[in-house]
């Protein structure tokens, strides 16, 4: 294959004797693709295709279907340091919707702080603090895949307020509309938050709702991690419907579920309290990973008191006796199985050994070797080495449920997770699933609802493009951005596990990008031509 030193293929291609399922719902025909450069230059009934080609891929036994959009991901600072993506474009991803959940890696300023993860291993990388900045790193970093960069507001808060636990002042507000509306201009797409979080958790409903109004204002969206996805998840639906019907905005409600046995009851009210607002003309919509665990930090854990100010804080708190015998008491008294909360990733040499392991099944080894330890003492020992940056899978969620989420036409796929790759600095982890598998797991499950292909394909490419203003792209057609993806329908399956989770998907050919051929074959090619995508 022919390689391009600054990661650009102006190349003619042939797409040969494939399947396509062009994206629209509509029926798959046998075709032909001929892209030129960066676009699709038309697409043909299969014939002796007329004039030549400087590369001719054979999609013989393959499905030619739209480059897959995941919907909810927290790639941005990753996409620096492993820009082949590797975890992504090995199941057909081709762009990603970044900056969710209230966190983004721009604008950083004053107190802000990347997550731990993210941070760890940027290290000197970490440069840039605006959106502008950030945008020219990533050029620089020539990924391979398309991002759509939002703007977080957890980010916006603390590069303002801090992790203060308190409300903001009208001056600060102020301030942080400043900051989203500069980084509106810089490329950000929209507003989302993570008001489970910190510090957005501190934030009103009034001061959500006036950066939004900006977001609003420049033709922005928003997506949110809403207040609550349990206890209160309808009063959280709530919150996010009077701020559409206030502002006018397209949203997107994060990874929808009911979180807690208690809670699965709730799945229907929460479906139609939906789709009724979608009924009344609201613009709203949501995505799902294929999962029933979620993952997040494990810091989450901690008593309220014990997570303000973040992670520093708490790496405080824990060294103090008095505090960690209070926080271990107060872990130790809550209403929990801990069988269903898994270790994730780790970081120092003597937690890793944790990883892939439950709660209970950390303090039953250690019962057994005659030590004595439970829930509260595990988890503050696994945080303290870890310096309070241990992920967690977090098993909360009912499959009948996700059946039920994932038999509404509207819900999209969204992995809820950064890439990753088996090597390298990203390999050392320990991450969910989801981060390698949530394409061909959305498409398995959706499919044995009784959808067809070309149903479960559009919501995987043709939905979340429009529902986002993703212009040209999202379909076979000719005009439209050449993201393409070739894989065999038979063999696209999952292989990732809790346990072992770096394992690419398999039945995944060829992938393409702006017409530029990233992963081929099970080859990386080292050509990239992903780009930083602008709202219209």
């Amino acid at each position: 294959m022919q390689k391009i030193s600054d990661g650009k293929v102006p190349l003619k291609t042939l797409i040969a004797n494939g399947t396509i399922v062009d994206g629209t719902g509509a029926a798959a025909f046998a075709g032909d693709v001929v892209v030129d450069g960066d676009r699709i230059a038309d697409v043909l009934p299969r014939t002796p295709p007329r004039g030549s080609f400087d590369r001719v891929i054979d999609a013989s036994g393959c499905l030619v279907t739209p480059g897959f959009i995941d919907a909810h991901t927290h790639s941005d600072a990753y996409l620096v340091i492993e820009p082949d993506a590797p975890s992504k474009t090995t199941q057909g991803v081709t762009t990603e919707i970044n900056g969710q959940c209230g966190g983004s890696v721009a604008p950083r300023y004053g107190e802000a702080r990347l997550s731990g993860d993210w941070a760890a291993v940027l290290g000197d990388r970490l440069t840039w603090r605006s959106l502008a900045e950030y945008r020219n790193v990533l050029g620089a970093a020539k990924p391979a895949v398309n991002t759509v960069q939002f703007v977080g507001h957890n980010t916006l808060r603390s590069s303002v307020v801090g992790y203060a636990a308190r409300a903001a002042t009208p001056g600060e507000v102020a301030q942080m509309k400043r900051l989203l509306e500069a980084s509106l201009d810089e490329g950000g797409w929209g507003l989302t938050t993570g008001l489970i979080y910190q510090p957005g958790r501190y934030s009103t409903p009034d001061e959500v709702l006036a950066l939004a109004k900006v977001a609003a204002e420049r033709g922005g969206y928003y997506a949110t991690h809403m207040r609550s996805e349990g206890d209160r998840i309808l009063e959280a639906i709530d919150e996010v419907l009077d701020l559409v019907r206030a502002t006018g905005i397209r949203a997107e409600i994060s990874h929808l579920k009911t979180s807690g046995p208690k809670n699965w009851h709730k799945i229907d009210a929460v479906l139609d309290k939906v789709e009724c607002a979608v009924d009344d003309g609201l613009l709203l919509g949501s995505d799902r990973y294929p999962y029933c665990a979620a993952g997040t930090d494990l810091d989450v854990l901690l008593p309220d008191w014990a997570q303000e100010g973040a992670a520093k804080a708490e790496c405080v708190r824990l060294a103090d006796a008095a505090a960690r015998e209070r926080i271990v008491r107060e872990i130790d008294a809550l209403d929990r199985d801990w069988s269903t909360v898994m270790i994730g990733g780790t970081w120092h040499a003597d937690s890793r050994q944790y990883s892939g392991r439950t709660v209970a099944e950390i303090v039953a080894a250690q019962s057994a070797d005659g030590g004595r330890t439970s829930p509260g003492d595990a988890i503050c020992r696994i945080l303290a080495l870890d310096g309070c940056k241990t992920g967690a899978f977090f098993f909360g969620m009912s499959e009948e449920n996700l059946d039920k989420i994932y038999r509404r036409p509207w819900i999209v796929p969204g992995s809820d997770a950064s890439l990753r790759a088996p090597w390298g600095p990203l390999g050392a982890d320990h991450p969910h699933p989801r981060a390698y598998a949530t394409m061909p797991e959305f498409y398995r499950r959706v499919r044995a609802l009784g959808f067809t292909r070309e149903e479960t394909v559009a919501r995987m490419t043709s939905v979340p493009a429009r529902r986002f203003g993703i212009r040209a792209r999202g379909v076979v057609e000719k005009g439209a951005f050449a993201d393409i993806v070739v894989w065999r329908e038979d063999d696209f399956k999952a292989n990732a596990t809790y346990l072992k989770p770096h394992q690419f998907t398999g039945g995944v050919k060829c992938v393409m990008v702006n017409g530029v051929v990233p992963y081929k074959d099970g080859v990386f090619t080292g050509e990239r031509g992903g780009r930083f995508l602008e709202r219209a």
